[in-house]
C-alpha cells in the first residue's frame, strides 16, 4: 500500500469510528453460489471462481456486500447494527488491474428505511469531501421502488414488471426492454416439444428436456444457470411476448422515465407525473419525500443532487434507494443502495432491512494524485 494509499485508509477508519460503525473483515475466498444466483449478469461474469477439496464453488471476493450480510447471517447478530470494511476486491476487469481497495458501510437492520438511506448518502459523500475536498463531487439518485410502483400502477403483468426491473441500471438491456413492450417479437424461434412446453408453462418438463440436452453436450449442470432457471426465463419470455402495452401506457413510462431533476424538486414532479398519468404510487412517493427531507436535515443541499428516474445500478439485489457520487462524468468514485430482500435470500430467518454503500478506494487515491 502506498503512503497516500495508507493515509487514505486512515481517513475511512476515523470516518468509520466517528459514526460507530464496526469495521469487520470477511474472507477472502468465498462461496461462488450466492455471486452466482444473487448478484446480477455485470458481476457474475467478472467472478474469479475456483473450488475446494471437496467440490465447492469458491471465488475471490469480488464484492463486500454479499459477505458482510453472510457473516451477519451466521454469527446471528442483533440489529440495527453498521458494518464497515475496507480491503481488496478482485474483478476480471479488461482495462485496469483485477485486485483493488473498496471500502464502505453497511447498515441492517434499521427500521427507518428514511433516516437510514438518507445517512448513507451522506456518509458517503462526507468520506469522498474529506478525501478529495477540492473536487466538485456529483451525487446521482435513482429509486427502484418508484421504478417498480408505476409499473404495478400501469398495470403490467408479473413477468414484464421483473423483466423491467432487471433491466433498470442498464440503459441497453432497457431500451432492449421497452422496445419488445412496444411492439413483441414473434415467437418463431422455439418449435416441437419445447415449444408446447414453454406454452403451457411446464417448468418441471421444460427442466429436464434442458438438463438432458446440456448431458448431451458434456455441459456441466453448475457454475452457471440451473436448467430449471434457464426453463423458467424461457417460458418467461414466452409469455411475455404475447403482451403489448397500450400507447397511453406506454407513453407514460417513457414520460417517468425520462424525468432528471434537482432532486429538491423530484418529489413534486414525481407527484405531477403521477397525477397527470392517473396512476396511484402511494407508499414509494412517501418514502421518496421523507428520504429527501432527512438527506435535507443533514445539511446536504438537495439542489446539488441530481434525481433521474432512469437511474439504475446493474446489481439485481437493489429494492430501493440507488445512488452514486463521481467527479465530471468519469467512472464512480461511490455507489450503492437499498437492498432489502438481500439477507432473506441468503439464509436468514426474518426479514432485515438494508442498505450500504462501497468507495472504490483506488479511483479516489488516482484523483487525489492530481490535486495539490
Amino acid at each position: 500500500m502506498t503512503k497516500r494509499a495508507s493515509s487514505l485508509a486512515g481517513e475511512v477508519k476515523a470516518l468509520f469510528a466517528a459514526r460507530k460503525v464496526d469495521l469487520v473483515n470477511v474472507g477472502i475466498l468465498q462461496p461462488a453460489d450466492p455471486f452466482l444466483d444473487i448478484a446480477g449478469e455485470d458481476l457474475r461474469r467478472r467472478i474469479f471462481l475456483t473450488e475446494n477439496e471437496t467440490g465447492q464453488a469458491l471465488c475471490l471476493r469480488p464484492e463486500f456486500t454479499i459477505p458482510v450480510c453472510l457473516d451477519h447471517i451466521a454469527s446471528q447478530s442483533g440489529t440495527p447494527r453498521r458494518y464497515g470494511y475496507l480491503g481488496e476486491v478482485f474483478r476480471q476487469r479488461r482495462d485496469g488491474a483485477n485486485e483493488f481497495l473498496q471500502a464502505g458501510i453497511e447498515d441492517l437492520g434499521e427500521t427507518d428505511v428514511a433516516a437510514a438511506d438518507a445517512q448513507l448518502v451522506v456518509d458517503a459523500h462526507q468520506l469522498l469531501a474529506q478525501a478529495v475536498p477540492d473536487a466538485a463531487l456529483e451525487v446521482t439518485l435513482g429509486d427502484q421502488s418508484v421504478f417498480e410502483a408505476v409499473l404495478a400502477s400501469l398495470g403490467l403483468p408479473r413477468g414484464w414488471r421483473m423483466r423491467l426491473a432487471r433491466a433498470f441500471g442498464s440503459h441497453t438491456m432497457l431500451e432492449t426492454a421497452l422496445a419488445d413492450l412496444a411492439n413483441p417479437p414473434r415467437n418463431g424461434q422455439l418449435a416441437g416439444p419445447v415449444a408446447l412446453m414453454a406454452v403451457d408453462g411446464d417448468v418441471e418438463g421444460l427442466s429436464a428436456h434442458i438438463a438432458s440436452g446440456m448431458q448431451q453436450a458434456g455441459l456441466p449442470l453448475s457454475g452457471g444457470r440451473t436448467p430449471a432457471e434457464i426453463a423458467r426465463r424461457v417460458i418467461e419470455k414466452v409469455q411475455l411476448r404475447s403482451v403489448r402495452l397500450s400507447d397511453d401506457a406506454f407513453a407514460a413510462l417513457k414520460t417517468f422515465l425520462a424525468i432528471d431533476t434537482p432532486l429538491s424538486q423530484a418529489s413534486s414532479a414525481l407527484r405531477d407525473f403521477a397525477s397527470t398519468a392517473g396512476l396511484e404510487l402511494g407508499g414509494a412517493l412517501d418514502l421518496f419525500a421523507e428520504r429527501t427531507e432527512a438527506i435535507a436535515a443533514h445539511g446536504l443541499a438537495c439542489d446539488a443532487i441530481r434525481y433521474d428516474a432512469a437511474f439504475g445500478r446493474p446489481l439485481d439485489y437493489y429494492t430501493g434507494l440507488v445512488f452514486e457520487i463521481g467527479v465530471g462524468g468519469a467512472l464512480p468514485l461511490a455507489g450503492g443502495g437499498r437492498y432489502d430482500r438481500l439477507l432473506t435470500l441468503l439464509g436468514a430467518q426474518d426479514p432485515i432491512p438494508g442498505v450500504g454503500f462501497s468507495v472504490w478506494l483506488d479511483r479516489v487515491e488516482a484523483l487525489r494524485e492530481t490535486q495539490p
